[in-house]
Parts: C-alpha cells; structure tokens; sequence
C-alpha cells in the first residue's frame, strides 16, 4: 500500500501510545517541528501520566492513536517517545479504520510492537525514525539530534537515496541484498514470537534491520539464536544492525559484541553491516521506511531505498 506524501507544511499529530513523556520535552519537541514547517496537533492524552509508567489507559491511548488516523486534516503521526505499553493496544486496534485512513506513522523501540501490527493488519509499514520527545527535543538543535535529510527523504516520498558510511554504517561480512527492508528493535520482534501478533517476514526475502537498548553480547546472541530458531532469519539476504554505543560501555565490550553477533551468524550467509545511527542513538537519528524496497551494497558500503512506500 503506498501512502500519502508528507507535504511541506503538512499537518502531524502527536501521540504517546507507550510511556508518558515530559511535558517540557514535548513543548520543545513541538516547537522543532513548527520550526521546519510542520503544524502540530497533540493528541488529547498524549500528556497523561499514569497509570503507573502509561500515558494512561489503553482505552485513551488506542482513542488517540484512532483519532490521529481517522482524522482527515492529519498528514502524519508521530510518537513522543517509547517505553512500554505499545503491545497492550494491539487486540483493541481497528484494523478497517487505520487501513481506509493510512498515513505515515513514525517510531521506535517499543513502537516495534505497532509496526508489526500495521504491517500484518493494515498492509504498510512503520517510519523507523525519531520521536518528538526522546529526539526532537534532544541537543542544542534539532540537526544533532534528527537526521533530517533521511526524515525528509522517506517522508516526503523521494526516491533512489540512501544512507551508509556516513550515517556511521560498516560491513562486518561483504555480500549484497535486495528485499524489503523488515525489522526494528530486537527484544520487542523476539516478544513477539509465539503470539497472534508475532513479526511476519515477506515471503519474497528481504533485508533485516536489528537495534536495541542495553542489550549486552550475550543477550544479542541469545536473541539471535531465538530469532534463528523461529524461521525469522530463513528471509533475511542480508542483515543490518543498528549503532551499538546504548549496549556497551567501552571498547572492548563493543569488540565482544561484534564477535557474538558473527558467532550467533556463523552459517548466515548473507551481509552484515554494523553501526547504522537509527533508533537508540544520541546522535542524529536516521529515519528507515520498514516495509520500503532496499539493496545492501558491500562494496559501497550503503542501505539504498529503491522504491519509496509514499505516493
């Protein structure tokens, strides 16, 4: 399914379908926005604290995310930030509505849950990409903490660009592969498993993208084996993981994990890149169109959008 084009100007609605966020992040994230063009809406719960860790209830938080999609003013939707709680909205979704209303829908980490869903229910991916709370508001200004010339790329519906060494990617086996591109954060896909709402690789094979949070080597390669074991890794060609700095604590913890990751892939045969800035980064986050037509390229060392998922 393609979706529409964010245009310039373009109207985003926020929501926080997991965690509560701060409200100062999400004024300063807000004014960011504005300031590149964008008009923005909250979501009527998106400040909500509670219960517990929620951005309230699910019955308010699923309310909101089927407002934003409902609404024909809306261009596009994006989260504050992750946490917990994307996963309990699940079997409250309306499949109907957010398939007649899709829309761009930006996200990471916890949202892993919801990029699954929109994928399986409702026929488009997720913008794996900065969130207002956790990335807009972050730094001095919005360049040190969104890359926005992947942002404007994917959303605004260009075609044939990429991202690479630039954006901090590095090959730890050389190969290519073409596919879509499937995936998001690793602990989220492998909770996944075993439910009505556990990740559905494409049939045809496709490129898999991996990032997490504090996730230790050993933790990396367990998840891989429960990843393998699963069939999940049978439609990967070739496989990217994300910048690794939020999982380890020094360089040799960095050199231990990358060794874990190649002893877990060990009769992988496909490409493995390292290191691209998506996801849990505090860098300019590098925004990925899950469910996007992509090349893995060794030998120039990039991950090409092929075919844009916007009209």
């Amino acid at each position: 399914m393609k979706l529409r084009a964010l245009r310039a100007g373009g109207r985003i609605a926020v929501i926080s379908p997991a965690s509560a966020p701060k409200p100062d992040t999400v004024e300063r994230g807000v004014e960011r926005l504005r300031a590149l063009g964008y008009e923005v809406v909250l979501g009527e719960h998106a400040l909500v604290r509670g219960p517990l860790y929620y951005a309230g209830d699910v019955k308010s938080r699923v309310a909101d995310l089927h407002a934003a999609f409902a609404d024909p003013t809306v261009d596009a939707v994006v989260c504050t930030r992750g946490g917990w709680g994307s996963a309990e909205l699940l079997p409250h979704l309306d499949a109907e509505l957010i398939r007649t209303h899709a829309k761009p829908f930006v996200g990471y980490s916890d949202h892993t849950s919801l990029a699954i869903w929109l994928q399986n229910e409702a026929g488009f991916g997720m913008f794996y990409g900065p969130m207002l709370a956790a990335d807009f508001a972050r730094g001095r200004a919005v360049e040190e903490a969104v890359d926005l010339v992947s942002w404007r790329h994917a959303l605004h519906g260009h075609t044939a660009w990429s991202v690479g060494a630039m954006e901090g990617m590095r090959m730890l086996r050389p190969g290519n592969a073409e596919g879509v591109l499937f995936g998001g954060c690793i602990s989220i896909l492998a909770e996944s498993l075993g439910t009505p709402y556990a990740l559905r690789p494409p049939a045809e094979g496709g490129v898999l993208f991996l990032e997490d949070v504090g996730t230790k080597p050993y933790q990396w390669d367990r998840l891989l084996v429960h990843l393998r074991y699963a069939g999940v890794l049978d439609a990967a060609k070739g496989i990217v993981f994300g910048d690794m700095e939020q999982c380890v604590s020094d360089a040799v913890e960095s050199e231990l994990l990358e060794q874990a990751i190649l002893h877990s892939l060990r009769d992988f045969a496909g490409p493995i890149a390292i290191g691209l800035r998506c996801g849990h980064v505090n860098t300019p986050n590098v925004t990925l169109p899950l469910g996007g037509k992509v090349r893995l390229s060794a030998r120039e060392v990039r991950l090409e959008i092929l075919e844009s998922v916007m009209a």
